[in-house]
C-alpha cells in the first residue's frame, strides 16, 4: 500500500513572477536528471540530483525523501522561471497513479492536471524510436526491454526489479559479483588476494571482513550498490570471474530483445543506458547472443530532454486554452 498523504491540497494556477517553463524528470535510482525547457522546446538548464524510485512512495521515510528531493527541484528551477508543466519518468512507477502527481504538484505548488508521471522507460523509448519502430533494452542499475506499438500501447519484457530479476542491469552485475566473491572465500579462505575484482570491491566496501560486506549490501541503496559494478568491469581485463559476469550480463539483456522480437517480430534494437559504458565485453556478448538479422544499435539516450520537451508542448497547450475566451 502506498504512503496516503495527511491531506489533500488543492492548487490554483500560481501567479507567480517569472517566464513560463517547463520540467523534465528522467529519475533512476543512481540518480535523477532534469532538463528546463521553454515554450518553444529550447533546453533552458539540466542537472542532476539524488536517485529515487516510485518505490519509495511505500513508507513515510521514502515519502520524506522524495519531498526534499523535488522540493530542491522547485528551488532550483525558480530561478529561470515559473515551472508550469512537468513531464516526469520514473523508475518503479506503474499501479499507483496518484501519490506522485500529488507530491510533485504539492511541491511545485501546481494543478496536478499540468503534471504526467509514468515510468521512465516510456519516455526513453519515445527519445529514440517513434511507436511501433523498434525494441529499447535499456540496462542502467536495473534492465528491461520496452515497446510502444503503433497504437501507442505500452509492452514490456523484464524490468521485474532487484528481488526478481532486473538480470543484466548494474545491480545484477554487483550483486554475482559479491556472490562469486564469497562463495571463493567459503571454499578457500583468502582467495580475494589473488582476485584483482575481490580486491577491488574490497576497496569500495571499505575492506575484506564480511560484517563491512553484509552492511553494505543490506543497508545501502540499491544505486550505492550496483555502482561495485564499476570494480568488476575495472578488474575484468586481469580476472575471467569479472569477465564472466560481464558476459553473463550481454547473455541476460539479449534474452530480453529475444522476448520481444519472439512476440512482436523482429525489429531493430537500440541498448541504452550507463551499462553499456561499463566495459566493451557487454555489448560484445549482447550481440553475440541475438539472432543475426536483428540489427543493434548502442544510444546515448538523453530521456530528461526528451521529457522537458514533451512537457514544453503540454505547457503550449495550456497556455493555448488559458488564451481562448
Amino acid at each position: 500500500m502506498s504512503y496516503q498523504f495527511p491531506r489533500k491540497r488543492t492548487f490554483m494556477p500560481a501567479e507567480q513572477p517569472g517566464k513560463p517553463i517547463a520540467l523534465g524528470i528522467d529519475a533512476g535510482g543512481t540518480q535523477t536528471r532534469w532538463a528546463l525547457a521553454s515554450r518553444d522546446e529550447q533546453i533552458l538548464a539540466s542537472g542532476t540530483a539524488a536517485g529515487l524510485t516510485a518505490l519509495q512512495t511505500d513508507n513515510a521515510e521514502g515519502m520524506e525523501d522524495l519531498r526534499q528531493i523535488f522540493a530542491g527541484l522547485a528551488a532550483t528551477a525558480s530561478s529561470h522561471g515559473h515551472v508550469c508543466s512537468i513531464r516526469a519518468g520514473i523508475t518503479g512507477f506503474g499501479g499507483d497513479a496518484h501519490t506522485l502527481p500529488d507530491l510533485l504538484a504539492e511541491c511545485f505548488a501546481m494543478p496536478q492536471s499540468h503534471i504526467s508521471v509514468s515510468n521512465d522507460i516510456e519516455i526513453a523509448f519515445l527519445d529514440i524510436f517513434k511507436p511501433g519502430a523498434g525494441y529499447l533494452i535499456y540496462a542502467g542499475t536495473g534492465s528491461i526491454a520496452a515497446y510502444i506499438d503503433e497504437n501507442h500501447v505500452f509492452h514490456r519484457a523484464g524490468g521485474r526489479g532487484y528481488l526478481l530479476d532486473d538480470a543484466g542491469g548494474g545491480f545484477w552485475i554487483a550483486r554475482e559479483a559479491m556472490r562469486s566473491l564469497w562463495r571463493a572465500e567459503d571454499e578457500h579462505p583468502d582467495h580475494w588476494k589473488s582476485s584483482e575484482m575481490a580486491k577491488r570491491l574490497f576497496k569500495l566496501i571499505g575492506g575484506n571482513d564480511w560484517n563491512l560486506s553484509r552492511d553494505f549490501i543490506y543497508h545501502r541503496s540499491r544505486g550505492d550498490i550496483g555502482k561495485l559494478a564499476l570494480a568488476v568491469a575495472a578488474a575484468a581485463n586481469s580476472d575471467p570471474a569479472a569477465m564472466a559476469i560481464l558476459h553473463d550480463a550481454g547473455k541476460e539483456l539479449a534474452r530480453l530483445g529475444v522476448a520481444m522480437c519472439s512476440r512482436f517480430g523482429n525489429k531493430p534494437i537500440a541498448l541504452s543506458g550507463r551499462v553499456q559504458e561499463l566495459h566493451p565485453a557487454i555489448v560484445e556478448s549482447l550481440r553475440q547472443n541475438l539472432p543475426p538479422e536483428i540489427s543493434l544499435r548502442q544510444s546515448t539516450c538523453q530521456a530528461h530532454f526528451s521529457a522537458a520537451r514533451l512537457a514544453a508542448r503540454q505547457l503550449k497547450k495550456i497556455n493555448d486554452e488559458q488564451d481562448q475566451p
